[in-house]
């Protein structure tokens, strides 16, 4: 058997029956699990590569590399030959279209986003912040929105930081306190992201979901690989990033209701850095989109170690299940072990969790939803081979597909459009510029000069002629003359009349 109009073929089981995942059905998510090394990749190229030929579009992240093969036609060796032969699949290998992206731009075109469009749970997720910290950043965003200054890459949201710190007092008295040293910590957390590389992230030209959601002329749709290997050295930077392209495409796709397939598969590969200290705000972010996501026709696709790695609350939502081998040597191992087996419809022919146990290489446990949405019951299945290659792509192989990418040179130049950084920069200029005019306006003031000031100087510096007292106030030596002088008069003046008056009486 092979890909059908009505489902992907992903294998057959023990008692010969073949499993498909019917394409009406795929919008309501998945999820495949399972230990390192027991073929999840495999089994994610080969869902990635069916969705691809029913002309349904997806986006994957490549955490490995070895999922770039699938940009490369397959060279199938006996065994896998073999196995297509027992299964009775007509296995032609061939490539996928396939675009590659890298959001640092070294191994594929790169992926940006503006900060306003992050938003701030988000990018406090990016930032690894606080309760208090994520309502300072809250907070930027709100004064960005009310003053109107674009905040479109890491600059402009430092830039807005020292503004909020500057105008502490007055923004405080609208929105609350906002302390320094909780911006302090902000922008040492946006110095640690840029040193990571995420700086490279935040800018235009912005990524358009067109460019993601294309199906080409021959019918098939494209398959996004978006490079991982060095993202993942940022798991909050994945985590956060891959967030925000599901809830880009829930904000921005129409309802569509149940289509016959889906307009996009999405698979998150490491699923469980996504819920790993995961804040509550977020998880009902998470649940929210994919829950809801479905009407807007994308499918979800977790790909994880363990179904334990996922929120009770999310796992609910993922009727496809694809169960790889699971070792359980701890007591927690065990536990997952057990709520993994647990989640499958039993099969009376098998213990489901002794089962999972005892799986081989290339081998899954397998429970789809049938044309009524009903789980079936889980099947052992030998996993289908895969029709490109399996390894990844050579250097060579790789810049040769994104030379012909339908999108080259689309996203490589950087644009910088005037945004808060430059906005913010004119103001502080432009009040420099008023104060110093200010400061020029300004009349000089009288010089006051005391009497006898021999200290003066003239403008060229050289010391002043010692110039007229014009004080009315008498030096001590004048005002002793004229106090002598009057003692004198006064004696003067009552010897005269004592003599006159004398004379008188003589008469």
């Amino acid at each position: 058997m092979s890909d059908t109009p009505a489902g992907l073929f992903l294998g057959q089981s023990d008692e010969g029956q073949d499993q498909a995942l019917l394409f009406h059905r795929a919008n309501r998510h998945g999820v495949v699990a399972g230990a390192t090394g027991t073929g999840k990749t495999v089994t994610l190229q080969i869902l990635a590569q069916g969705f691809s030929d029913a002309g349904v579009p997806v986006f994957c992240a490549d955490v490995k590399g070895d999922l770039s093969g699938i940009s490369q036609i397959g060279t199938p060796n006996e065994k896998l030959l073999a196995r297509a032969a027992d299964m009775g699949l007509a296995l032609t290998p061939s490539a996928a279209p396939t675009v590659f992206w890298d959001l640092y731009g070294q191994k594929g075109h790169p992926i940006r986003t503006t900060v306003s469009e992050i938003g701030p749970v988000l990018m406090a997720r990016m930032l690894d912040l606080n309760e208090v910290q994520e309502g300072v950043l809250t907070v930027v965003f709100h004064v960005a929105d009310q003053e109107g200054l674009l905040l479109l890459d890491i600059d402009d949201l430092r830039s807005l930081l020292a503004y909020v710190g500057e105008n502490a007092e007055r923004i405080g008295r609208e929105v609350g306190h906002v302390a320094p040293a909780s911006i302090a910590a902000v922008q040492r957390a946006i110095l640690q992201l840029e040193q990571q590389g995420g700086a490279a992230f935040f800018g235009e030209p912005a990524l358009k979901l067109e460019d993601v959601i294309r199906v080409g002329l021959d019918g098939r749709g494209q398959v996004n690989v978006l490079d991982s290997t060095r993202l993942m050295n940022s798991p909050r930077l994945y985590a956060a990033f891959l967030l925000w392209l599901l809830s880009e495409l829930f904000e921005q796709l129409p309802e569509v209701g149940d289509p016959e397939k889906p307009r996009l598969v999405f698979f998150f590969d490491e699923a469980h850095l996504l819920f790993n200290d995961a804040p509550r705000a977020l998880l009902e972010k998470v649940e929210q989109v994919v829950r809801l996501i479905r009407s807007k026709g994308v499918g979800v696709y977790f790909v994880t170690q363990n179904p334990a790695d996922i929120p009770d609350s999310v796992l609910a939502q993922l009727g496809n299940r694809i169960q790889h081998a699971l070792r359980a040597y701890t007591p927690s191992e065990q536990k997952g072990l057990k709520a993994a087996a647990q989640s499958f419809r039993p099969n009376p022919a098998f213990d489901t969790a002794e089962a999972i146990q005892a799986l081989g290489v290339g081998e899954a446990l397998v429970s789809v939803l049938d044309d009524k949405g009903a789980p079936t019951v889980v099947a052992r299945t030998r996993i289908r081979p895969p029709a490109s290659r399996l390894g990844p792509a050579t250097e060579a192989e790789r810049a040769a597909v994104i030379a012909a990418s339908p999108v080259q040179g689309r996203y490589e130049p950087v644009l910088d459009r005037e945004s808060a950084e430059e906005v913010l920069a004119a103001r502080h200029a432009a009040a420099e510029r008023q104060a110093q005019a200010q400061a020029n306006s300004k009349p000089q003031g009288r010089v006051k000069r005391e009497a006898g000031a021999d200290q003066d100087r003239d403008g060229d510096g050289v010391r002043s002629a010692p110039r007229k007292r014009t004080s009315n106030r008498q030096t001590p030596m004048e005002a002793l003359t004229k106090s002598v002088l009057r003692t004198a008069g006064s004696t003067l003046t009552r010897e005269l009349l004592r003599g006159v008056l004398g004379s008188l009486r003589r008469r």
